[in-house]
Order: C-alpha cells, then structure tokens, then sequence
C-alpha cells in the first residue's frame, strides 16, 4: 500500500488529481485540514460515458478553443444519472449541514511538476444537496472552459489524458485568509517566505480583487525584511505570522520541495486548504552550496535547450580535461565544478570571482554574455563573494600562473609567425580527429554487440584527452591575438568617437575562422547546383517539395554531389550540436537543401565579395588606429590579432568532429540495443548516463530501460517548454535572468557587430524551419554553427543570450551585417514583420512601427545594400 505521507503515484494523481492528493497528504502528515471529501475521478467518467460526452468533446476541440469550450460547456448542461447523483449525495453525507467549498482537482493540476493552477472553478460558501451537486457538475464542465483548454495546448498536455475530480471541504469561517510561498516566487530565493493575507475570504485575494498586506520573512530566523499593509488594517499580527511562516516551513520539509500555500485563520488558529508544488522555480545543481555561484554553460554556447544525460556526460569529460591542462585532477564524474541541473550544465564561479583579480574576470564575462556579466555585478557587492587575500587564492593563482607561463614559452614563436602557430593548430586538431575516427572504427570492428559497445565507450571516455591535446596549440595563440586585439580595442575606444565601432570592425573577414569558411562552402555548393538545369529547378521548388526528394533519394546529380562533398566535411554539424543526443545535417540533410534554395533566391553579392569587403573594412580600421600615433606597431599588432583571433571557433570545431563521430557510433550501438529488446528507439541511448550503458547488457540489473528512458524524455520536454531560462544561479535558490530592458518600450543589449539596418524581424526558433527572407533580421534565442547559412540571407541578428565573442557575434562580424546579443525576452518582445532600426554599435533597437507597407519594401532593400557594401 502507498505510503500516504509519500509522494502521490501516477495512480493516485489519476483517481484524485493533484489538488486532493496534496490534501491527502497534508492530512497525514497530521497538518491543520479543514474536513473534506474527493469524489474521484470515476464519477467524472461516469459522468462523461452515460451521456457520451467523448464524441462532443472531440468534435468540439476541431474549432477554435473559444467556440470549443462554449460546445463543450454546452454539453455538459445534462442531469446527472440517479445513481451516480445518489452515490455522490451518500459520500457528502458528513458536511451536508455546513456551508462547504466545492474545489476542482483535475489530473493536470498541482503535479510535483507542473503546477496548471487556476485553470478550473472554485465554489465557495455552497450549501443545500442540490446546490452543491449543482456546483460538482460545473466543476466538471470547467475543466473544458477556454483559458485551461488553451493551457494544456500551449503545454503539450493531451486533452484524452485530462479528467477531473472534486474537492467538497467544509467551508471554514475565516478571519483572515491568505497564501504563503515558501520561496520567493519571483527571486527564486530559499530562505525566504512571502506572505500575502486579506481579512475574511481569501477568494478575492486570489481574484485579484484586493491589495492584501504583503510580508517577506527570513525562513530560518522568523525575522521580517519587509512589510507592507493596506490602510484598511492588518489581518496578521506579527505573532500569527511568526505562527504561519513556522507552520509553512514545516509542509515544505514534509513535501520535500517549496510550496504555494492557501491558508485560513480563525483566532488564531490557522488551516490549510490547498497546497502545491512553486514549479517556477529553477532547480538548483545538487548539492551546491549556499554560497555559491554557477554560470550557465548553455548560454555562454547561445543554447539554452536541456541537453541528454549522455550529452551531459560528454560535456563533463571535456571540461574536466580542460582543468586536467591547467594542472587540476578533476575525476568527470564527481567534481563539483561542472554540474547538471534542469537538464542543462552550470559552471561553478565563485571561488574564481573571490580571487585577487576576480574584477578581470567579471570584466571578461561582458564578452561571453552581457547578462552573465551584469548578474554577476550586481552579486558581486554580497559579502560573500569578498575577494580573498593573495593568500588564501593559492591555487587558482597557480593554476592562472601555470597558464600564463605556457603562453609566455610559446608567444616569441607566435608572435613572430602567427601564420604558422594557425596552421599548427589546425594540423594537430585533425589529427586527434582522425584518432578517434580510428578508434571508433576499430571498436565497430569487435565481434559481439556487448564488445562494440563496451569499446565505443572507452573512446567516449578519451574525450577527456582531448582538451590536452588541443589547448597546447590553440590556447597560446588565440590568447596572444586577443591580447593584441584588445589592446588596439582600449586604443580605439580612448581615442575615437567611433572607437567601439572601428575596434569591432577590426575582427571582420578573419583568416581561418572554420565556422565563416563553412557557410562560405555552402554559398559556393549552392551555387554550382543552380548551375545545373535540374538543379535550378530542384532549388526552386517548394519546401515540402524539397523535404520529399531528400527523403526518396531523388536529387539530381549535381545536388546530390555537392551536398555529399558538403557533408563528408560538415554533417557533424546542426542546431544545438554541443548536445550529442541531437541530430545533425548528416541525419536531417533536407535543412542544408533547404539553406541552399534560399542563398540561391537571396544573393546578389558572391560571399567571396562580401568577404573582400569585410577585409577592406578591417583595413580601413587598423589605418584608422594607426592615424593615432606608433603606426608601425599598430599595424603589427593588428596583423597578429586578425590571423591568430580566427582559431577561436577552432577547439569548438574539434570538439563537435569527435561528438559526431560518437554519435554515430553510439546510434549503431542503440541500435543494438533495440534488437535486443533493451531500448525502444536507437537514439534512446542517448538518455542513458554513461556508467547505466557500460551496465546495461548486465542481466544482474534488471532495469527497466525503456520506462526510465521515457522518463527523461518526458521531464526534457517539460523542461524545452520553460519560458525563462537563467543565466546565473546562487546557491540560496536566486536565479538571474537578464540584465534589464532599455526604456520607453524598446529594447537594448551589447553591440558586436557595427552598423545600423531597418528591417522586417523574423523570430526564428530553430534553423531547421526557418523561412527567412532577404534583408530580414533574425531573431533567436542563441545561435551555433547551424545557423551559419542563415547570416547569409539576415540584414542584421538579435539573439537573447551572447557575448563578443561568441559564435553568432563572430561571425555577423565576418558578413558584416550589425549584431546586437544579450536582449532580454527577444524572441517576445519582437514580432514577425515587425519593423525595426537596430545598431550594431550601441546595442540599441529602437520600434519603428508594426505595419507591412512600402517601408517595409524600403527597409529591406537598405538592410540589403549595407549588408552588400560592407558599411559601418
């Protein structure tokens, strides 16, 4: 029998719904409940099935979800059966003589992990068997009204899946009501209690019909660290809320995570008529301190999507690597640096930001992503993250020591031939690329499923080598060409009134930057193929058209060729690829056809050209800095930061080559995996840790694979579908998401690409379904290398999360369209043909207006000549 102290089972969720599991539970945890009855779940379905209300529903959810709940609602206006009415009048026999409250619990509703609260009606102050029979049956129909409808659709929550029980409690005569969170609801804080509370009923508290009195409250120590009361009087004294706040905590424990809290108070007696999950909040990393900080992996990668376990894993191995060549020995799986939470990788910061140069390094996050760098501002005044003394920074000081000693043995070399140091980068990469495409070879070679696997897992496991054999020979060099272009950015800035403009454009057009030469190719195939005649027809057709020739093998020679040449060098790549469980160009090659057929319908200007252009500028720039004096040295220095700042993109590269290697690899092990009744799909392997698939084949274990596999596929979804995603985490619970928005209704973030364009914006969730047009400007949540082809065809790029020297501001640079990263909310705030002015340079984007006439025409032909011409 269930433990009913526990955790509610899906069966439960499924006969009582969420609301009356929690007030079950409640009750056995022996807190303060008002007395109450559930009918569950059955008569609902008694209900629906005796006047065949299934066929009405489903007909009805065919139309609009306002028209559908007005059918539905409709149709539940039916008597109830006399024996289901009688039944339901036996059950509510102990409250037929008090007024009660008749509550909605559907099964969609206060989950452990999802809340969906508020979607159904609540009746109170009800008395009299037909009156609150009456109210059963308008609680059923409104789990069909018009805002839960559209609710469970925006959520992926199958309307077949959904029916509701009922909540019938005595209705307590209160003298004041309320809600209390046992977190912070909107910092995300765990230490802090927020209490809201009206004298009387609190149905107009949660109507929003009144302003109650607002109290925040230190959990741990009852203090109160603010207070706010309507002049109508107090509906708490300071000793009942000492009572509430201490009786609150104490359901949180019970229920092992923060909760919503309704309560009642009578004297001064409290009663608790609801409870469930904050399932806002941001789970934390385990384990994490109270005082610590995390930084988001993801959004430093422009990806913010939850990323698989194996995913995960991989990720781990290379960043502990990464420690393992600044001297730390850090074991993948256990250390604390590099964690998971929320399906997504946080790196733990605050020791670094404690140290002496601890302001360097805030400095430096402005250039991985301006939210990153502002949250970290704004908690860096706490007096926990207080810089430590020299003293006591021993061992970061040692390992940044070790670091610049390697760079300093190497930069006489570098300096004097950066060509060189770029092309030994680029030598010694694709040797340790082709090592584990050896590797991998080899173990496809063993002789049994269990073998191939196991061997195709050491090689994994190597991944942690790897930044051992790349950063010796990229890290010194990118290092010194940032060093160089830095210092020609500080020169430009103190100097010239354009300076940020002139110093960016010195990063235009650079010389071996893999990711810009990757979209170049692209242009170029597409190119040949609408040479072809067939293939001019093929780049022609339509997108679904498209779709079906890749998927029948069906393309023209030409096409064919051209995009097999493409993929034997790029089909590793994709949207979100740092994630090894997500599929590439080589698994979904109609996106790269498709890219192709829009450069081909957008180009006037050859890459080449536009490149050349992008060259002149740069030059132009450096002439600019070297106008200001030590011309000679300026130049020198410009030459080394263009050739060598290329390689940042490089290690990146490397690391997504051996990821696509692997993934290869592993899908022909899954696949192995499904013939032997162990997985589902082949690509389940993916949602497997590494140590559960080096076990799997052991029939000791007796797992379930499948069921935990669907598991996290469900909880990866959940987790896809969450609006915010923060940048920055504290220990005590606080998550950060932004850095604030500009005002009067426009929006603002950091400048990394010069320039100013007008355009029509085109909000763009995956480069897969892209439909961008000529001139337009992309807005997306963070970009990779698959979105390369697509800056081919912007007029200028808004991406929420970014830095300088990320991916999408490198290489808007390298096309020369003007960029601006790090906007909050981009992708809601803008709308699709939204007319927009946006500066590269100041990071400002300033609405225009939001019609689609002959400016629009304008717009786009000028986003279109600056893009050509290369202008700053």
């Amino acid at each position: 029998m269930p433990d009913p102290t526990g955790t509610p089972t899906r069966q439960t969720l499924g006969r009582l719904g969420g609301k009356a599991a929690n007030l079950q539970r409640l009750r056995a945890h022996g807190f303060p409940v008002p007395p109450f009855v559930v009918l569950d779940t059955s008569h609902y379905r008694e209900f629906v099935a005796t006047h065949h209300l299934d066929a009405d529903i489903a007909a009805a959810l065919r139309h609009p979800d306002e028209q559908a709940a007005r059918l539905i609602r409709a149709a539940f206006r039916r008597d109830l059966p006399g024996p289901l009415k009688a039944a339901i009048v036996e059950q509510l026999r102990p409250l037929a003589h008090t007024p009660v409250a008749v509550r909605s619990s559907a099964t969609a509703e206060d989950l452990p992990d999802a809340s969906f609260a508020g979607q159904q009606d609540t009746f109170l102050n009800v008395s009299g068997e037909e009156a609150i029979v009456e109210a059963v049956r308008e609680c059923w129909s409104s789990l069909w009204t018009e805002r839960a409808i559209s609710y469970r659709r925006r959520n992926n929550v199958p309307n077949d899946d959904v029916a509701l029980a009922v909540v019938v409690q005595h209705m307590v005569p209160a003298d004041a009501s309320g809600v209390a969170f046992t977190a912070d609801p909107l910092t995300g804080h765990l230490g802090r209690t927020i209490v809201e509370a009206v004298p009387g009923l609190g149905d107009q508290l949660v109507s929003g019909q009144v302003t109650p009195e607002h109290h925040e409250v230190e959990t741990a120590t009852n203090r109160v660290l603010s207070a706010e009361a309507p002049p109508a009087g107090r509906a708490l004294t300071p000793q009942q809320l000492r009572h509430l706040v201490a009786l609150t905590r104490r359901v949180a424990e019970a229920f092992g995570q923060p909760q919503d809290i309704e309560w009642v108070r009578v004297g001064d007696d409290f009663s608790l008529v609801q409870t469930r999950p904050i399932t806002s909040l941001y789970p934390l990393p385990p384990g994490a301190p109270r005082e610590s900080l995390w930084i988001s992996f993801g959004a430093i990668q422009g990806m913010l999507d939850p990323i698989t376990p194996l995913g995960q894993d991989a990720w781990r191995m290379l960043l502990a690597g990464g420690g393992r060549y600044l001297g730390r020995r850090l074991d993948w799986r256990t250390n604390s640096y590099y964690t998971p939470a929320g399906g997504r990788l946080w790196l733990r910061a605050d020791d670094a930001l404690r140290c002496p140069i601890g302001g360097r390094l805030q400095n430096l996050l402005s250039f991985a992503d301006p939210s990153i760098a502002g949250a970290v501002r704004d908690l860096a005044a706490e007096p926990w993250l207080a810089r430590k003394p020299l003293t006591s920074s021993g061992r970061f000081l040692r390992d940044l020591a070790r670091l610049v000693a390697r760079v300093l043995l190497r930069a006489p070399c570098i300096l004097l031939a950066p060509d060189r140091a770029r092309r030994r980068a680029t030598r010694v990469t694709d040797a340790s690329v082709e090592r584990f495409r050896a590797e991998f070879a080899d173990a496809a070679r063993q002789p049994t499923p269990r073998a191939r696997l196991a061997a195709r897992l050491r090689t994994l496991e190597r991944l942690g080598e790897l930044p051992g054999e790349v950063a010796p020979v990229i890290a010194p060099p990118l290092l010194i060409g940032q060093l160089c272009f830095f210092s020609l950015l500080h020169r430009a800035r103190a100097q010239l009134p354009d300076g940020e403009a002139v110093g960016l454009t010195l990063l235009r057009s650079l010389p071996g930057n893999v990711t810009a030469e990757m979209g170049l190719e692209l242009w170029e195939r597409a190119r040949r193929v609408q040479a072809d005649p067939a293939g001019r027809d093929l780049l022609a057709a339509a997108p679904e058209e498209l779709d079906r020739l890749v998927a029948a093998d069906a393309l023209p020679a030409t096409a064919r060729r051209e995009l097999n040449a493409f993929l034997t060098r790029y089909g590793m790549r994709g949207p979100a690829e740092i994630d090894l469980g997500r599929p590439r160009w080589a698994d979904e090659p109609a996106t790269v056809v498709r890219t192709m057929a829009g450069h081909v319908a957008s180009a006037d200007s050859s890459p080449a050209a536009l490149f050349a252009l992008g060259e002149q500028a740069a030059r132009a720039a450096v002439e600019s800095i070297a106008a200001l004096g030590r011309p000679r040295l300026h130049r020198w220095l410009a030459y080394r930061a263009r050739h060598l700042v290329g390689l940042r993109e490089t290690p990146k590269f490397t690391f997504v080559r051996v990821l696509g290697l692997a993934r290869r690899a592993l899908l022909d092990s899954g696949a192995d995996l499904v013939a032997a009744g162990l997985l589902a799909k082949a690509d389940d392997v993916f949602y497997l840790h590494f140590d559960e698939l080096r076990h799997i084949h052991e029939p000791a274990l007796d797992t379930a694979w499948q069921s935990v596999v669907a598991g996290r596929r469900a909880a990866a979804e959940r987790e896809g579908r969450r609006g915010r995603v923060p940048v920055v985490l504290v220990g005590d619970g606080r998550a950060h998401y932004d850095g604030g928005a500009s005002p009067d209704a426009n929006l603002a973030g950091l400048g990394v690409s010069p320039g100013q364009v007008e355009g029509r914006v085109r909000v763009v969730a995956s480069p897969r379904t892209a439909r961008l047009r000529p001139g337009e400007i992309l807005v997306c949540r963070g970009t990779d290398p698959a979105w390369t082809p697509l800056f081919l065809t912007a007029g200028g790029l808004i991406t929420e999360v970014g830095g300088t020297m990320t991916h999408g501001s490198v290489v808007a640079r390298e096309y020369g369209i003007p960029a601006v990263v790090g906007v909050p909310e981009a992708t809601t705030r803008l709308r699709d043909g939204q007319l927009i002015r946006l500066d590269g340079t100041t990071g400002a984007i300033t609405w225009l207006d939001d019609g689609a006439g002959q400016r629009a025409s304008r717009a786009t032909s000028r986003a279109q000549a600056e893009m050509a011409s290369g202008s700053t």
